[in-house]
């Protein structure tokens, strides 16, 4: 009997010690299906982004792809969620000892709305607002990470939000990085945006004391 219950116990230790592996790699799988369906919506818009495409830029195939997200609308919100989720972890690095010089915060607020991320989302917006089924999805997600965004502004910035006020100047604060995005998206448009970002740090300075 001991030296069947020893091989029983060998056998259990062989299949954790190979699903270790096999997990890792499902999630090296996954990460590279997010990163190429941000990358395939940024550059080729809700219309130009399949599966099938997003797949082939991260060299899996379609069946892997539909494995780790059953559907088109379930890859690209979770592509949306998680790289919003790595910007606000870069963000909190950045400033990882607390409140920071506000111009250096400003500039980091604004930077997240500019790039791939912005541009998928965006496509994804647009999408959403066509596309029945994505939108509640899409309206959902906004909103969440709308809310973990204002709530890492508060943070960096050292705003009392008690003080009548200051929420709404943190929330126009990403009101206008998020316009600041949308421009920049035809155009380079770092000049003026450098010169808004020292405005509104001179207000955030009056408003926040």
């Amino acid at each position: 009997m001991g030296t069947v219950t020893g091989g029983a116990t060998g056998a259990t230790g062989t299949a954790a010690a190979a699903t270790g592996p096999k997990q890792a790699r499902s999630r090296v799988t996954r990460r590279h299906l997010l990163e190429a369906a941000v990358s395939c919506l940024a550059e080729h818009g809700w219309a130009g982004s399949t599966v099938s495409v997003v797949a082939e830029r991260a060299g899996v195939s379609r069946g892997a792809a539909q494995h780790h997200f059953p559907t088109r609308e379930d890859l690209f919100t979770a592509a949306v969620e998680y790289v919003a989720e790595e910007r606000s972890t870069a963000l909190r690095d950045l400033f990882h000892a607390g409140p920071a010089a506000r111009p250096a915060v400003v500039e980091a607020l604004v930077d997240l709305y500019t790039g791939a991320l912005f541009r998928a989302a965006l496509q994804l917006w647009v999408a959403a607002s066509n596309e029945e089924q994505l939108r509640p999805r899409v309206t959902e997600l906004e909103a969440r990470v709308g809310r973990e965004t204002h709530r890492i502004a508060v943070e960096l910035l050292g705003a009392d939000e008690s003080v009548p006020g200051v929420r709404e100047t943190v929330q126009g604060l990403l009101d206008m990085a998020r316009g600041l995005g949308l421009a920049n998206v035809l155009t380079d448009d770092a000049a003026r945006r450098a010169r808004v970002v020292a405005q509104w740090s001179r207000i955030l300075d009056a408003a926040l004391g």
